[in-house]
């Protein structure tokens, strides 16, 4: 995936010129001393409370410092992985400016306080990932794929103009925390806080690509890998962002609360599914990401802000390291059939145990899932997630049943306590946020969530959804790009 070739494919891009700019090397430098920086801002945040705000304009909080230093390390990542793919490419300088110039935008926001500039710097994070998306300029599906995202990302900014505006004459407050401040002191209500309200969570459904708006998302493969690795660990988390920002804003009704959850677990659930017929690395990754873009905006819904941005977190960790290692996964070599074994009953029996202790632990470490509230779902899903992996370890591992068994547990609890120590550190980090934690009852949505996720995870966990050609057939449709980014003909391949 990562070398240079003549052809135009998915993670290469055309040869056209030799040597190197000076301009990668100076970018890279100056992104990881911004790291190192964000590094030493968020240890004077947590340990002194220090604050930085410029009266209207912008505003350093606890997420702000966090985003900084993600936001930063992911990028310089980036950087340093892009010094070799692109080199010798013509298209070098430009998409090195570009990388950098998204990192500062996406800072930016995370920092903006004003409602003008919180919508100008949204609006430039699109059209910047645009054009990286249709980076090789010459290659009319790249250039139909960054107009098709291009399309999106400008739907996404136009609601959210709608929203800020709306707020704004509702509220006279024209900064975020201004906003906020009212809607603690005297709340929002209706019909001009529903279309806030609905805006919001529609802008935040396109930019992190939930279903039915994931088409943008999967015609995207024309981008240069370390872009689509930006893409899926920065850009797709706006929408949790958003929703976190503006908190006080879509919690004030449980109804649009269990709409979030819904949208949020649709996703979720057809992100798995279409995961599931993709051929391809990067649609497999793509989907993936549909997934899990859905659990992060779920867990909003579910009014756990803090374990939406702790899933963005390390959801970015994950996809970028699973886009940048993609060409890994590619053998030049005839298949080779990976024994799997059955679990059996000793198996099935460890596998169980293991996912009801993790839940157990994840709600003692946290305190969710210990009442009967929304935190009840979310251990829910700590336990199916660990049910999954753990079956696939049992069931694909080469070691003997017995050592296999007891490496379930072993191996399962440590990773669930260190999520559970992360997701209260990150809360910790948010905790000068006006909702970080906002649980709601249980409600006949919330009872039929569960039940639709049980019933889902025991079909695909016995392979029932491959039964059905029916099933395959939409599924396949459904995950299907724009047809003017895809490649239909072999010698377009050999165009340079």
């Amino acid at each position: 995936m990562a070398g240079r070739t003549s052809k135009p494919t998915v993670g290469s891009l055309p040869d056209a010129t030799t040597g190197s700019s000076y301009v990668p090397v100076v970018l890279t430098w100056l992104v990881w001393s911004i790291f190192v920086a964000s590094v030493v801002v968020l240890v004077a945040r947590i340990r002194l409370g220090t604050s930085l705000e410029v009266t209207g304009v912008i505003g350093v909080d606890g997420l702000t410092v966090l985003l900084w230093v993600v936001v930063a390390f992911f990028s310089g990542i980036v950087h340093s992985y892009s010094r070799r793919y692109m080199a010798g490419s013509r298209h070098e300088t430009a998409f090195f400016l570009s990388v950098f110039g998204f990192t500062v935008i996406v800072m930016g926001l995370a920092a903006a306080d004003h409602l003008a500039l919180f919508a100008v710097l949204w609006l430039a994070m699109g059209l910047v990932m645009a054009e990286l998306i249709g980076t090789v300029d010459g290659w009319k599906q790249a250039r139909a794929a960054a107009s098709v995202a291009r399309t999106y990302f400008l739907a996404s900014s136009a609601l959210l103009a709608v929203a800020l505006t709306t707020l704004w004459w509702a509220t006279g407050e024209a900064t975020i925390s201004g906003i906020a401040a009212v809607a603690a002191v005297s709340g929002l209500d209706g019909p001009v806080w529903l279309v806030a309200a609905v805006a919001l969570v529609i802008a935040a459904m396109i930019q992190s690509a939930l279903v039915p708006f994931h088409g943008w998302l999967l015609s995207s493969m024309t981008t240069p890998t370390p872009a689509s690795a930006l893409m899926h660990a920065g850009f797709v988390n706006a929408g949790g962002i958003l929703l976190t920002r503006f908190a006080p804003v879509v919690t004030v009704d449980a109804t649009l609360m269990l709409g979030i959850v819904a949208v949020g677990a649709t996703s979720a659930l057809l992100g798995k599914l279409l995961k599931a017929v993709q051929t391809d690395v990067k649609g497999e990754l793509g989907c993936s990401t549909v997934g899990q873009m859905g659990f992060m905006i779920m867990q909003a819904g579910l009014g756990f802000f803090g374990a939406a941005i702790t899933h963005l977190v390390l959801h970015g960790f994950y996809k970028a390291y699973h886009f940048l290692s993609a060409g890994e996964r590619i053998e030049h070599a005839s298949p080779i059939h990976e024994a799997s074994s059955e679990a059996g009953v000793a198996g099935l029996v460890t596998v169980l145990l293991t996912g009801l202790a993790g839940g157990a632990l994840f709600a003692a470490l946290t305190g969710k899932g210990t009442s009967v509230d929304s935190g009840l779902l979310l251990a829910l899903f700590v336990v199916l997630t660990t049910l999954h992996a753990a079956r696939s370890v049992v069931e694909r591992a080469s070691l003997p049943g017995p050592a296999r068994y007891g490496a379930v547990p072993l191996v399962f609890l440590p990773a669930i306590t260190v999520y559970a120590l992360v997701y209260e550190a990150i809360s910790g980090v948010l905790s000068g946020l006006p909702v970080v934690s906002a649980p709601t009852e249980l409600g006949a949505v919330h009872a039929l969530v569960a039940v639709v996720f049980v019933a889902v995870y025991v079909a695909m966990e016995a392979d029932l959804h491959e039964r059905s050609p029916r099933l395959y057939v939409a599924l396949l449709n459904a995950s299907q790009p724009a047809p003017s980014t895809v490649l239909t003909a072999t010698e377009e391949y050999d165009e340079y």
